[in-house]
């Protein structure tokens, strides 16, 4: 499991405790540049934060839960949050 200073990596850290390399933006709207962070840390789980507030609490989910979430999202299973 990654760690930061003060233990294991949870959702809720915040997002500079995890550094500042490594912040991608996965996809790009056309939302103003209001996007959506990623990083893969080191133990394989990833972590999102807001591009607007890169000192926020960044949300962690495991390789697992990853690798779930875009599976079900492929076959349409999160089609219902823009529907």
């Amino acid at each position: 499991m990654a760690r930061t200073p003060d233990g294991p990596v949870r959702s809720g850290v915040p997002a500079p405790e995890l550094g500042a390399e490594g912040w991608r933006k996965p996809w790009s709207g056309t939302n103003g540049g209001s996007c959506v962070e990623a990083k893969r840390l080191p133990d394989g789980s990833v972590a999102f934060r807001q591009s607007t507030d890169p000192d926020g609490p960044a949300l962690v989910y495991s390789r697992e839960e990853m690798v779930a979430f875009l599976a079900g999202a492929k076959a349409g299973q999160a089609d219902f949050l823009i529907a």
